[in-house]
């Protein structure tokens, strides 16, 4: 089937699930690492704007080919290394990975003075997993704290990647934990409108429990070639 077929499938789907749950405001992050360019342009024709990239030099070639389509947005999914912060700061749109003051202290220096304040995300490691990237959850108010203080930074939420579960049930556990925590930010910070979780197994169970943005790739594209 074709990007724009998936696309729509996966619109439908969202749709159907945030109407069962009463969610009005889930976005759709298309995936598009190791992914070429005629494939993001694809999902651009058929109306997709919102992209994640992990890897940083890839992700570049990609933001400059596009540099003429102003209106993407371009979110850096992938755990993130010192040396590299330069170039997400100076390209994306958004970082979804932040799990370090040092980290986002870098990103708050290096952001170009004519571009907005970068979006970020604070990554929670919430299954305790040692070969995750993220926080501890009682990490996340003065980690928080600190990000609010940084001008070329705007915090804007949290975001997990859950244990991989099979049974609905299992998933939601993972989620309902990120709810609270994120309901938590919303009580103490201004604009805190995101909470990024949900993939293509599990994307039910995340909008059920508030997720405001799936991150899906292979639904999309495909699987990796």
């Amino acid at each position: 089937m074709s990007i724009a077929v998936n696309l729509s499938h996966i619109h439908q789907q969202i749709q159907q699930i945030s109407e069962q749950y009463q969610r009005d405001n889930v976005r759709l992050l298309a995936v598009s690492k190791t992914k070429p360019v005629e494939a993001i342009q694809a999902a651009i024709e058929a109306g997709q704007r919102a992209f994640g990239e992990n890897y940083v030099q890839e992700a570049v070639e990609k933001i400059e080919f596009f540099a003429n389509r102003p209106e993407l947005e371009w979110h850096f999914i992938g755990p993130l290394q010192s040396n590299k912060t330069k170039l997400v700061a100076a390209y994306f749109d958004w970082i979804q990975t932040v799990d370090r003051l040092k980290i986002a202290e870098r990103l708050n220096e290096q952001r170009p003075a004519d571009k907005a304040p970068l979006n970020v995300l604070i990554q929670i490691n919430i299954s305790d997993e040692a070969s995750k990237s993220g926080i501890e959850p009682d990490e996340m108010l003065p980690l928080a704290q600190a990000i609010s203080q940084l001008p070329n930074l705007k915090l804007r939420g949290l975001m997990a990647i859950p244990k991989p579960e099979s049974e609905p049930e299992q998933q939601k556990v993972a989620f309902r934990k990120m709810q609270l925590l994120f309901n938590c930010l919303q009580t103490e910070f201004d604009d805190i409108d995101t909470l990024s979780m949900g993939m293509s197994d599990d994307m039910q169970a995340a909008i059920e429990c508030g997720s405001t943005m799936v991150r899906i790739g292979t639904a999309i594209f495909g699987a990796r070639r």
